[in-house]
């Protein structure tokens, strides 16, 4: 989307991202996301309130985005498909919006931030689990929770840009797993 497109809100949010993920939360004023949005910082007040509210809004709406684009992926069809669909979810979510999962990578060890992760990962924890109870594993809880700590750390990993082969790892897993 062009940028002259834009809506001041969306020119708002969008500096904010792009600034957030690059320098830091802490690091970045309201001033330079004003600036690079070529906004008033009023105007971001009056959008947002203040900066931990523009924050917010960006974690929230990054989420709701993962969730309308990829509902189809976390739909439960059989064990196979779903276990192959959540290795490979966390590299298409990366490949997709880099800025939002580095900025969520660089913000994991905050509450709000943590919280809206755990929110978006709860319902898949269960599915995972009857996934490997379908395919006979011995242990499906630890084997569930085994998975789901590789996927966090591979997002992570990868959004952060300290790993550039995260497909062979979900390649890996996807023959560890006998998916393929």
């Amino acid at each position: 989307m062009k940028s002259s497109l834009l809506s001041r809100k969306e020119k708002i949010l969008e500096a904010a991202l792009a600034l957030f993920a690059e320098n830091g939360y802490a690091d970045t004023s309201t001033k330079e996301i004003a600036n690079q949005a070529g906004v008033s910082e009023a105007l971001i007040f009056k959008h947002f309130g203040n900066k931990d509210s523009l924050l917010a809004h960006l974690i929230k709406s990054g989420y709701r985005r993962v969730l309308q684009h990829h509902r189809g992926m976390m739909t439960y069809k059989n064990a196979k498909d779903f276990l192959r669909n959540m290795i490979f979810l966390p590299g298409k979510l990366v490949a997709e919006e880099p800025l939002f999962w580095k900025l969520q990578e660089r913000l994991s060890h905050i509450p709000f931030s943590r919280q809206q992760h755990e929110q978006f990962m709860k319902p898949v924890h269960p599915i995972i689990i009857r996934a490997f109870k379908e395919l006979g594993y011995e242990d499906p809880e630890i084997e569930a929770e085994f998975l789901l700590l590789v996927i966090d750390m591979l997002w992570k990993k990868e959004a952060s840009g300290e790993i550039d082969n995260s497909l062979d790892l979900a390649l890996l897993l996807e023959k560890k797993y006998q998916l393929d």
